[in-house]
């Protein structure tokens, strides 16, 4: 497994292709990027190079639980580094659900290095908003609060991380659970400042100011209610909204592997969109 030392990090990713223009995928939550492997795949075999990574405190990456900023802007810089670090910059920048809103706090945050966005799953309502805080931070606030850094550790999602790389056993243990619990009710305070809608996180006003290519694929779940990726479609200037023969489900979250039919169309739409975009370019 490739790794490779990002600021304070290390960090786990795959590049698919061996040549092309540059694609950076992010998946959802605090998921590992296994899920997205097929699908790079496919995008891969139209002539681009696909970059998938674990975000630090995902997957095999390490768990590194510190920092004063929110835990997605220290996402949106070490990924800058690492396109910096691959060679890829500038890339299009594309992702689901937290990936999505991710590959538009990049483009705020290192906009010399997006080529385009491609939004996907796009997270936004009062469902996902009463949901995800909990989801991503407060569970383990009261784990740690409860149990100490052990109980932390013993959660799922925890021991998924420590089995994909043993070393964040011994650095979670390490934590004073105070520490632990002050950084992530930090995060948790800058992940509840934002907008619940249409866009959980994203002002309006920093959609309207896009002005890279940016191509929209609605979800299909509470989470991810297909209103959400219309109505940031029609806040993105100038944005290309696409959507699957799919309907609206009524169930809090469906897996990316229930789009799994739908792949091949995907790759090619975003290979398409973006063969278009660099085309225009020249």
């Amino acid at each position: 497994m490739p790794f490779i030392q990002i600021r304070d990090a290390k960090i786990h990713y795959r590049v698919f292709g061996d040549s092309g223009p540059w694609l950076t995928l992010i998946t959802g939550g605090r998921r590992g990027f296994n899920e997205f492997i097929p699908f790079a795949e496919k995008i891969a075999a139209k002539g681009f190079q696909v970059l998938l990574h674990d975000r630090r405190n995902t997957g095999a990456s390490d768990v590194i639980i510190a920092g004063q900023d929110g835990e997605e802007e220290i996402w949106a810089d070490d990924l800058a580094v690492l396109l910096d670090a691959l060679g890829a910059s500038p890339a299009f920048i594309g992702g689901t659900s937290s990936g999505a809103r991710l590959s538009m706090l990049f483009n705020q945050r290192h906009p010399d290095q997006v080529k385009g966005l491609m939004l996907m799953r796009v997270t936004g309502g009062d469902f996902a908003a009463g949901r995800l805080p909990n989801m991503y931070y407060g569970q383990f606030i009261r784990a740690a609060q409860e149990g100490g850094m052990k109980a932390v550790c013993e959660t799922e999602q925890y021991q998924e991380r420590i089995q994909a790389n043993p070393a964040n056993l011994t650095r979670l243990m390490a934590m004073d659970p105070k520490e632990y619990i002050r950084v992530m009710e930090h995060w948790l305070s800058i992940f509840l400042r934002g907008p619940r809608k249409p866009v959980l996180g994203m002002e309006d006003d920093v959609m309207r100011a896009i002005r890279v290519p940016t191509l929209v694929i609605p979800g299909n779940d509470k989470t991810h209610a297909s209103a959400n990726g219309i109505a940031a479609a029609n806040l993105i200037p100038n944005s290309v909204l696409f959507q699957l023969p799919i309907e609206d489900q009524d169930v809090p979250l469906l897996p990316f592997s229930d789009w799994e039919p739908h792949e091949a169309t995907l790759a090619t739409v975003l290979t398409e969109f973006m063969n278009k975009v660099l085309s225009s370019q020249h």
